[in-house]
Parts: C-alpha cells; structure tokens; sequence
C-alpha cells in the first residue's frame, strides 16, 4: 500500500537535474589494470593488511582485518598481485592521503571458493550481523557507517519498525532511484533479512514522488510478495 505524506511551511526546494543519468540502464564500470584501496573505508577504524607485497589475491578474498568495534574487513575487488601497501592521495576535501593496498588485476576476475548461505532464518540474529560484517558491508552515505552497528540495537530498546530510505538528498544524484527500479526484488530480499535480524514486523519504504518508475517497480516487486505489506 502507498501512502503519500503531507508538507510543512519553510525550507528549500532545488531544482532536479536527474534526467541526466537515469536515460541509460545501469553499467559495470570496465575493469582497470590497477586498483587502490583505501584502508579507511569507513567512520571509525581503518582495518590492517594482512597480505604483503607481491601476494596473489582473488576476489572477495579477505586483505585486511577490522580494527577496533567501529571497523570492518577490506576484499580484493577481482583477482591480481598486491604491488603496494602506501600511502596514497584520496578523494578528500583536503587533500589528504591515506594508507592504500594497490592491486594490480590479472583480468581473471577469479573468485574465492564462496560458501552462500542457503536460508538466514536458521542463523541468530548474532550470525547474520557477524556475516554482515565479515562482508565489509557499510552504509553509503556521508559517514559511511557499518552496516552490522545499524542491526545491533540497545538491548534496553524494542524496534518496532524499519525505515528503509530511498530519499535521495541531493538534485543531482539517482543512485537510489536507478537501484530501486532495476534492483527491486534485491532489495525487497535485503529487506527480509534486515527485518528478521531486527524482530521487527513492519516497514516502510520511504520514496520521493519525483521517483514514479522507482515507486512502480518496488510496488511490483511488493506484489509477488504477499507475506510483506
């Protein structure tokens, strides 16, 4: 079911420039002859190396450890040979640099030996956000939060019900938008999850009304899945 919320006097409205990227599908960026990764990828603590120079690495593959309780691991992207563990320039307002792992890729593109899990609801609530974590899974927004802190809630509070936000902040930027209507089912499944982890029974997806294709494909998505409401 739709619901459409109502206003409230004041503040800013910019103009929407999101045409601009939601014309095409989204793509898969080619693979590049070199990769860095920054150790920090996150709010909290860098995670540590623990591959050396010259290591041959495959995807997903684990190089380096969470450090501290606000951290998670960092995974090779694709398969190839670390050629450097460096300080190097970041996307920084201050043009900081920080610790990288450069990765020179094989082209391979070869993965680990990957163990799937075939159904969460036989995991605690515990395992899930654990696995969440060796993941390296972590929020996209500005701080970049872990997203395993987000599932762990004060023992001394009940959550009674999930936000998930497909609001986008900013007039130029569609990644929600573009995501929600190709990736629908996806994130109706990461829903499930989230919600099972929280003991919570209900949620509300929240979408701007500039996002009709978003809110069509989520809406089709909801209906092949009747249990959901």
């Amino acid at each position: 079911m739709t619901q459409k919320l109502g206003s409230f006097p004041g503040g800013l409205k910019l103009n929407g420039q999101k045409k601009r990227s939601t014309q095409v599908a989204i793509r898969k960026m080619p693979l590049s002859n070199k990769l860095i990764l920054p150790l920090q990828q996150h709010i909290g603590e860098a995670s540590t190396p623990i591959v050396a120079v010259g290591d041959k690495v495959l995807k997903g593959q684990k190089i380096a450890n969470a450090e501290g309780h606000v951290s998670v691991p960092l995974h090779a992207p694709t398969s190839g040979t670390i050629i450097a563990i460096d300080e190097q320039p970041i996307p920084h307002p201050s043009g900081l640099s920080a610790l990288c792992i450069s990765i020179e890729t094989d082209g391979n593109d070869e993965w680990i030996e990957r163990h799937p899990i075939s159904d969460y609801t036989k995991l605690s609530a515990h395992e899930i956000r654990q696995l969440i974590r060796e993941a390296g899974i972590v929020g996209l927004g500005g701080a970049g939060f872990p997203s395993f802190i987000k599932l762990n809630p004060s023992v001394h509070h009940t959550v009674e019900t999930l936000i998930i936000n497909g609001v986008e902040c900013e007039p130029y930027i569609t990644c929600d938008d573009m995501i929600m209507r190709e990736r629908a089912d996806g994130i109706l499944d990461g829903i499930e999850i989230m919600c099972f982890a929280l003991h919570v029974k209900d949620c509300v997806i929240a979408i701007e009304d500039n996002k009709p294709e978003a809110i069509s494909a989520m809406e089709l998505a909801l209906s092949a899945r009747p249990h959901l409401k």
